[in-house]
């Protein structure tokens, strides 16, 4: 019932584990970076110990469009600047938004982008959680079809997991900012008051995907800058072992697309 998910997994795992631990790459096609070790950054001795991006803080309209927020933040830092969220929903043409999905936005504003994950299509492992239940049904074909598309897009999906340490250096190079899959709870335990997340009732919560940005990084305080689409500050604080928490706990796939600054180009996209 879900061939994609369960031979492709299986063929990923085998091959990463031939090739002592490096990532294996997936896409087709040469639109695309890649960095498949720490050291590609160059040396730490070499890195500033902060660093923060000017990402403008873009709230999201519904529960349901915050990756697109994040896209258009990352569109908009990148010099992009011709789009709404309206435009980019009817994009889309979903309000089940899946990373696949974001990605293949990015891709047709010519952002060159890395898309980084640990499952290779939908997980069906995921039936049971209360988030995906309704959905996951209906999207398990459409979601499997974009993977298989993509790589024949040439759009670079990469099958590892990322820790907080390559995202600080990532960040800390000053060519990248991120977006990245997260438990909306679990990262926003620390400001629930300030962060508009629905039916949280007590202790009776389940996984709650939310998409955020990565812009900055403190070495000294260990935290990251974020843009949360769902916050009403501007500017968000997390320490870097509460966003590895939310994004890597069950639910997330660990989805985190790393964004050049740097070799995006920049080309205005026409909204027809």
């Amino acid at each position: 019932m879900w061939p994609l998910y369960f031979l492709l997994n299986k063929i990923l795992k085998t091959d990463e584990e031939g090739e002592d631990g490096d990532h294996m790459n997936v896409a087709a096609g040469c639109c695309h970076f890649e960095l498949s070790s720490d050291n590609r950054i160059g040396h730490e001795a070499l890195l500033p110990r902060s660093h923060f991006v000017e990402v403008p803080h873009i709230n999201q309209l519904f529960s349901w469009d915050c990756g697109l927020a994040c896209v258009l933040m990352a569109l908009t830092t990148v010099g992009i600047d011709n789009c709404s969220l309206q435009n980019l929903a009817e994009l889309c043409c979903t309000t089940s938004i899946w990373t696949v999905d974001l990605a293949y936005l990015l891709q047709k504003f010519s952002v060159r982008f890395s898309y980084y994950t640990v499952t290779f299509g939908a997980n069906p492992n995921y039936s049971g959680e209360r988030y995906y239940k309704e959905q996951l049904p209906n999207d398990l074909v459409r979601v499997d079809s974009l993977f298989q598309k993509a790589m024949e897009a040439g759009i670079n999906i990469l099958c590892r997991s990322i820790s907080r340490e390559e995202i600080s250096r990532w960040i800390l190079s000053g060519k990248y900012i991120a977006i990245a899959l997260v438990d909306q709870y679990k990262l926003s335990q620390s400001w629930v008051g300030d962060v508009i997340i629905p039916e949280f009732h007590g202790n009776d919560v389940g996984y709650t995907g939310h998409y955020v940005v990565i812009c900055g990084y403190d070495a000294e305080a260990d935290e990251f800058e974020i843009r949360d689409p769902a916050s009403s500050r501007k500017h968000d604080k997390v320490s870097s072992k509460c966003l590895e928490e939310a994004h890597k706990c069950f639910g997330t796939d660990e989805d985190l697309l790393l964004i050049s600054l740097e070799e995006t180009r920049k080309q205005k996209f026409c909204i027809s």
